[in-house]
C-alpha cells in the first residue's frame, strides 16, 4: 500500500509507522490523519505485527493540527477534521497490538495528544511536551481528552491553562511517557520495550488491550463484572489453557498466531 505522508515498515515482528513530513514538523493534516488510520486498520487487520512503533522524521515528533490545513475551513469542515482526529486516537487503543510512541523531540498540542493515546511511550531525553492553546485563542480542548487521562486533573489543567512545555523527565515523573532514554538509544530502546509489551499470546493480548481500554472509565463494581467475565471467557481460549499448562509442566508456553 502507498503512503505520501508516512512510512511503514517492519523489524523482526514489529510494523514500524513513521509520520514523514519533517518539512511540515510532521503536522497532523485530515489527508494525514487519514493516512495514519489506514495504516493501523490494515496492521491491526493482518495480526502479523506483534506490536506498533509510531515515530517521526526529523527533528519534531509532532507539532499538532496543521493550521494551512485549517484556517479557510467552515464549521462543517472543522467537524469532519475534529473527527477524523479523534477516529485516529480511537484507533490507536482499538487496533490489538501495543502501539509504542517513539517521541525524539517536540510533540505539541495534537502530537502531544497522539503521545497520550499511544498505549507506551519512550522520550528521548531532549523531547519536550505541550498543549499552547492556553496562551492563544484556540484552547487544546480535544488533546485533553487523551492528555488528561494520562497526567491526571491537576497537572492537565496546568499544561493547558499555562501552555507551557514540560520537559522528558517531567513527563515521566507525570505519567505521560514510560521511559526517557538518551536520543542515540530511542530507537533501540524503543523496540526493545515494544518487543517486551508484546510477549505472550497475542489473542490474549488484544483481549486483554480492548477490556482495559473498555473498563478503565468505568465505576469499580462495574469494571470487576466486564473484567472477569473477559479473564473468564480468555482462560478457556488456546492461549489461556496453554499459559496454565506450560506452568504446571514447567516448560515454555507456545502461543499460536492471533487468528
Amino acid at each position: 500500500m502507498r503512503y505520501e505522508y508516512i512510512l511503514v515498515g517492519e523489524d523482526a515482528g514489529l510494523a514500524i509507522v513513521t509520520m514523514n513530513r519533517p518539512e511540515r514538523r510532521n503536522a497532523l493534516s485530515e489527508a494525514h490523519m487519514t493516512e495514519l488510520i489506514r495504516a493501523l486498520r490494515t496492521i491491526g487487520d493482518a495480526g502479523e505485527a506483534r506490536a506498533v512503533v509510531l515515530a517521526a522524521a526529523g527533528p519534531v515528533f509532532s507539532s499538532g493540527h496543521d493550521f494551512a490545513d485549517m484556517v479557510e475551513r467552515d464549521l462543517d469542515g472543522m467537524r469532519r477534521l475534529l473527527a477524523t482526529c479523534t477516529d485516529l486516537m480511537l484507533t490507536i487503543q482499538r487496533i490489538p497490538q501495543p502501539v509504542v510512541a517513539q517521541v525524539q523531540g517536540v510533540a505539541t498540542a495534537a502530537g502531544c495528544q497522539l503521545v497520550a493515546s499511544c498505549d507506551l511511550a519512550v522520550a528521548a531525553a531532549e523531547a519536550s511536551f505541550a498543549t499552547p492553546g492556553g496562551k492563544g485563542g484556540w484552547f487544546c480542548t480535544t488533546p485533553m481528552v487523551a492528555v488528561a487521562r494520562a497526567v491526571g486533573r491537576k497537572r492537565a489543567l496546568e499544561l493547558v491553562f499555562t501552555g507551557d512545555a514540560i520537559d522528558a523527565a517531567t513527563a515521566l515523573a507525570w505519567g505521560l511517557v514510560n521511559r526517557v532514554v538518551p536520543r542515540e538509544r530511542l530507537e533501540e530502546e524503543t523496540r526493545a520495550f515494544a518487543r517486551a509489551a508484546s510477549r505472550g499470546g497475542t489473542a490474549s493480548k488484544g483481549r486483554g488491550k480492548r477490556a482495559y481500554y473498555e473498563t478503565i472509565e468505568l465505576d469499580v463494581e462495574t469494571a470487576y463484572a466486564r473484567a472477569c467475565e473477559v479473564m473468564a471467557t480468555s482462560a478457556v481460549t488456546e492461549d489461556g489453557r496453554e499459559m496454565m499448562r506450560a506452568f504446571l509442566e514447567k516448560r515454555t508456553a507456545v502461543y499460536p498466531p492471533r487468528r
